[in-house]
Formats: structure tokens, sequence, C-alpha cells
């Protein structure tokens, strides 16, 4: 028994793949979320950005604030490169902490020619709007693969900061410093190191970048970014930084990137991701690239793998006449979800047994569209109290949380336009979702 619902029909050809509900200015180019925090009763987000796809511009950091974490309002940058400056040829990812109650971001600073990008402090007095001179806190190393995207967190009266590095002798590490005072910094030996591993599920990467550092069930998770010099971006990890690091993924699909981290917030730990773009760049013809992912509750599973659930608000953004904004609930048992775009175009879910899998084989007659199929096992836990799959569409943007606590998160570029159809077993539900 299935259900179907059609839709309102969206203006033009590439609208309809626009994001409504996640983050992204209305132009340009995206990619890593930096340093949210929550300031009052707002929620500050920043993000690095670009008004142009041009990747030569140097990148600022963009910034939105937030009373809920799913509406979201779009500022003017709250950083820019200063010409000449330690980040004259960008302002790249780091984190922000409260310091007597003004925002103090750390971030890197790109110089053009140079092989780090050095490690910055930068203060806000506007309650972020916008942050003032920056200067260096730590040395660059003398030799190192990569170093870069400070992360500081206070833990028992001390302020700790790891940066994410790699050397060719030791692999990919997380150097650690500590801090009475935000401003004097002293080494404190690497957090956590491991030589490359590449199997068939992950490659933990020569280099570590983004690392974010959660303290859940009072242990240090740390979160990481794999990179290598060949190859670039691989993919978001988590593992006990106080154990031998046994690193495993923290989203199963194909787009999750650079995660960021909020340590407490109202509902508990919360990681951001950069929603990467899942097609080839000559089809970006409409003027942007790169979403935030849906900000994500974290918690250690049985296996002491990161487990995620969008955060509870979104719930509020459900309203009737599903389109290219949706959410699908399927309540629990096994079956399958089908968004028919068209009689060409479709987009498969299954649920089978303790699997769970995206099927984006036939979700797009555009050439420059990623297809193939994901998975993940251990989907589902029926005793969690949530649903066994809920599944978020967001023009080009999915992203589907398990009961389990699993999360895939991938891109799709339907050429047709809304109405689409959705096919869903009878223990099903969808609503449209309005930001």
């Amino acid at each position: 028994m299935t259900q179907t619902q059609s839709a309102h029909r969206s203006a033009g050809t590439v609208a309809h793949l626009r994001p409504a509900y996640h983050v992204r200015p209305p132009s340009g180019y995206l990619n890593d979320p930096n340093g949210p925090i929550e300031h009052g009763s707002d929620v500050h987000l920043f993000f690095q950005s670009r008004p142009t796809l041009d990747l030569h511009v140097p990148v600022e950091w963009g910034h939105a604030t937030s009373t809920d974490y799913v509406r979201w309002t779009l500022h003017r940058p709250a950083m820019a490169p200063m010409p000449g400056g330690l980040d004259t040829d960008g302002c790249w990812s780091g984190n922000t902490v409260l310091d007597d109650g003004r925002i103090r971001a750390f971030y890197s600073g790109r110089v053009e020619g140079r092989p780090y990008q050095s490690v910055l402090t930068a203060v806000s007095d506007d309650g972020g709007a916008s942050f003032g001179p920056a200067r260096q806190v730590v040395p660059d190393p003398a030799e190192a693969v990569m170093f870069r995207d400070p992360f500081v967190w206070k833990e028992n009266g001390t302020w700790w900061m790891a940066v994410g590095a790699g050397y060719v002798d030791r692999g990919a590490s997380i150097a650690l410093y500590r801090s009475d005072d935000l401003e004097n910094w002293t080494a404190a030996g690497p957090l956590a190191e491991l030589p490359r591993s590449r199997t068939g599920e992950h490659d933990t990467g020569s280099a570590w970048e983004c690392p974010q550092v959660l303290t859940i069930d009072g242990r240090r998770i740390a979160v990481v970014a794999s990179w290598s010099p060949e190859g670039g971006p691989g993919e978001v990890l988590s593992f006990d930084s106080d154990a031998p690091p046994v690193p495993q993924r923290v989203d199963h699909g194909t787009n999750f990137y650079a995660a960021s981290a909020v340590r407490e917030s109202r509902f508990g730990p919360l990681l951001f991701g950069w929603l990467t773009e899942g097609r080839d760049r000559p089809g970006w013809t409409d003027g942007w690239a790169g979403v935030i992912s849906l900000p994500r509750v974290v918690w250690l599973g049985a296996d002491s793998s990161l487990r995620s659930a969008p955060v509870p608000t979104i719930d509020t953004l459900r309203m009737d006449s599903p389109g290219a904004q949706c959410e699908i609930v399927v309540s629990e048992g096994s079956g399958r979800v089908v968004v028919h775009f068209s009689d060409e175009e479709y987009l498969i879910f299954e649920l089978d047994a303790d699997t769970f899998a995206i099927d984006r084989s036939h979700a797009s007659l555009s050439p420059f569209a990623h297809g193939g199929r994901m998975e993940v096992t251990d989907a589902f836990d029926p005793a969690s109290g949530r649903p066994a799959v809920r599944i978020f569409i967001d023009g080009s943007v999915v992203e589907a949380f398990t009961s389990a606590g699993r999360v895939l998160s991938t891109r799709v570029y339907p050429t047709t336009p809304p109405p689409w159809r959705v096919e869903a077993p009878a223990n099903s539900q969808h609503w449209g979702l309005a930001p």
C-alpha cells in the first residue's frame, strides 16, 4: 500500500534545486561552517564564503543568526581578509568561544606562498557582527604536511586548542596547546596521531583538518576531516582521543565534510557540516555552490561511534503541500520510499532488516550530477522511540536520519521541477517544510 502526494510547482528549471531551509547566501561559493555558538538567546553561525564562484577570491567569514537553529537570518560577512595582513588571502576555518561576554574567534589566516595557515585570533565587540584586528597566537610548525583549523574549548578551568596537522613520518595528527588566559599558549603534545590507513570503509588521511573536540559521557571525542595532498578532502571521522584512535565515519552519505561543533547548547552537543556539491563543476551554472547541513544532536552509540539526529525544532517547519522542501517519515519496519521527480528521474530509499540505503542512480538526467548507491548497517533501533527513518529534502539537498542515529547526506539534481510524487509505505507521513 502506498501514499502519494503532489506539490506546488516552483518557477523556472533551476530554482527548485536551491535549498530554502538550509543555510547558504543567495549567491557565491560556501564551504566550511565555522564557530557556531550560543550568545544570549541567539545562535551565531559563521562559515567560509566567497561572493562569487571564483575560487581565487579570498575567503570571508559569512554570518547567520537564529533563535531556534532552523530559521536563519543572513548578515553581511563578519570577517574579511586584511590586505597585507596575516589573512590577506583568506580567513579560513576555526571556531569561536565566549571571552568575558565577547565572542572571540580563532581561525587560520592564509597568505599565498606560505606553506601553512597561521593560527590567528580576533575579538568581536559587537556581538559577533564583526571582528577586530587579528594576531597570531602559536608559531607555525617547522615541518608538516598540513597545519590549520584551530578549535578552542575550556575544560576544568583550562583553555585548550586543537589544530589539524599531518606529518610525513607520523601521519595524521591533532596538535594540542593549553592556555590560562586565551593569550599565551603552550604546546601540550599531540592529542592524537595515526598513520594513514585505507580500507573499503574509509581512508583515515595523511592529515586531519577541522578537528573538533566534544565531551560525551565523560570522554573526549575527536571529530576530524581526513585529508591528503593528492586527493584533498576525504571523510569526517570520530574517535575517542584518550585511547588509540579507532576512527569511524560520522556520516555514511557522499557529501558531508568539515564538521563544526557546538560543545554545549540547549540541545546538548551539536554538529554542523558542509554539504558538498555532488555535481561536476561544469554544472555550476546557477551562481551558487555549497550549503550548510542541518544542525545535528550527537551522542555515542554502543560501538562508540558518533550518532546523530536533527535538532528537535526542525518539527516547527512542517506545513501542508510538500514541494521541493519536504520531510518524509517512516515510523517502523522495512520497505522503500521513492521520490518520483518524473517518469525518468527518481530517488530511492530502502529499509531492509538492519540496513538503510539511498540510491540516486536515476535521480537526474543531468550529465554533471553524481549518482550511485550508499548504505549503512546497524541502522535501526526500535527501542529508541525515534522513527525508523526521517528524510529531509531541500531542493538538491538530502539528509536522512535513522532510528539508531545513522545519517546519510547526499545531493541530487533532478532536471524536473515540482510537482513531485512520493511513494511510501502505509506507515509513513510527509510534510512540506517552510523556514
